[in-house]
């Protein structure tokens, strides 16, 4: 029966725990995570692996379908969104505790992911058909999220809200290359200027928050500093030298901005003390992923000021492969061994992911430095990612697609 609101005849929304308790169908839709981290992860180590192949020449015909401008949305669009919103019904749940986080919207959302990937495929023959159906999938997902926040009031994580919002936005101006060839890399541009935001903005509550928490466990002093005006002012600096950079690409001043937004990110996690907590790799890895963060902006802001010796190719793949590859795993890991019942402790599996997606950045951003070896760094940095989230499938998989683990107390 449903509950009724008093004095306004309208059922009341169930919360989080009411919606995660009264499910009873697959595992893998029992929370919004696990179908889009297991589907990210295997398309992530099959789509880069079918771009290189056509990228260095393959004899199949494979160029035509498995473009460059493929690949660019693929990770930015395909990949990333579908992390952005496995964690963000796991977030928008914590934050307003009445979210869809199970069943029917689930498969939707899932259906519409898993559409958007095969009309990229046939983009080619569908055109404007296939670009609609992608843009669904974040958009549908910005709308639910927006309706979530509003209804439950939560003014405080708007932020993530309007970066999704405009990811969104970013994969329909992408779209819109057909007939504006320049809004292409300006939405390129976009797409990695947001991510790398809300790598800044949510890294700085994650990172900070589970040192302090692995530090009062281990009686370790003195704790990370708390927030306060310098995170604030680094924040501040990030935002607005990203979106100069994604309005005015070529000017100094966005690449001074940049450099130091680089430099702020880098103070920031200096100040969280990561260093001492290297024994816990599910704890080092998101240091690790901020701190490509702040060398990604660091080294695309040179990119900008001096490109004679800072090639912007590094840069990119230092915030793409690095910050987004590493900080995604990490939270994928995390995430799915916390709510599945399991210890946050990584075994031997998720270190080799952990060392193989850094790998896979290191050699990423060294061949752009390299020409001569740049094919070779090339499909080495591929092998590396491939590795790091195939691994993440065949050992993470087992966990998505079955029920919640329950230890024996």
């Amino acid at each position: 029966m449903d509950r009724w609101r008093a004095g306004k005849g309208k059922p009341l929304a169930k919360t989080t725990a009411q919606i995660l308790r009264d499910y009873r169908g697959p595992a893998l839709f029992s929370f919004g995570f696990r179908p889009f981290f297991l589907l990210a992860a295997l398309w992530a180590a099959v789509a880069m692996p079918l771009w290189i192949l056509a990228f260095l020449g393959s004899p199949f015909g494979l160029g035509s379908i498995f473009t460059t401008d493929w690949h660019v949305h693929e990770m930015l669009f395909g990949y990333s969104g579908a992390v952005i919103v496995g964690y963000m019904t796991v977030a928008g749940a914590n934050w307003t505790g009445h979210y869809p986080v199970a069943g029917r919207p689930i498969v939707l959302l899932t259906a519409l992911w898993i559409a958007g990937r095969a009309a990229m495929l046939g983009y080619g023959v569908l055109g404007p058909i296939a670009a609609a159906i992608d843009a669904a999938f974040l958009l549908v997902f910005a709308l639910a999220l927006w309706r979530e926040q509003l209804a439950a009031s939560n003014w405080r994580n708007l932020g993530p809200c309007l970066v999704v919002s405009l990811l969104a936005i970013a994969n329909i101006a992408f779209h819109a290359r057909m007939v504006m060839p320049d809004l292409g890399a300006a939405a390129e541009r976009m797409a990695i200027g947001l991510i790398t935001f809300l790598i800044a903005l949510m890294g700085g509550r994650l990172v900070p928050s589970f040192t302090r928490n692995w530090m009062a466990r281990h009686k370790r002093e003195p704790e990370p500093a708390p927030y306060d005006r310098f995170d604030t002012v680094a924040l501040g600096v990030t935002g607005i030298a990203l979106a100069l950079w994604v309005a005015l690409p070529g000017k100094l001043l966005s690449g001074a901005l940049l450099a130091l937004a680089g430099l702020a990110l880098l103070l920031r996690l200096l100040r969280w003390r990561g260093w001492v907590a290297t024994s816990d790799g599910m704890l080092l890895v998101l240091h690790l992923g901020y701190l490509w963060c702040a060398l990604g902006l660091a080294l695309l802001g040179a990119s900008l000021l001096a490109p004679a010796i800072v090639p912007g190719s590094a840069a990119i793949h230092a915030l793409t492969a690095g910050a987004i590859g590493v900080m995604t795993l990490a939270v994928m890991t995390r995430t799915s061994r916390s709510h599945t019942g399991r210890a946050r402790e990584a075994d031997k599996a998720t270190l080799l992911i952990y060392a193989s997606v850094n790998a896979a950045a290191a050699l990423r951003v060294a061949a752009a430095f390299i020409p001569l070896f740049y094919a070779e760094l090339l499909l080495l940095s591929v092998a590396g990612w491939s590795l790091a989230f195939g691994l993440f499938v065949l050992s993470y998989g087992p966990m998505l697609l079955r029920p919640r683990y329950r230890r024996a107390s």
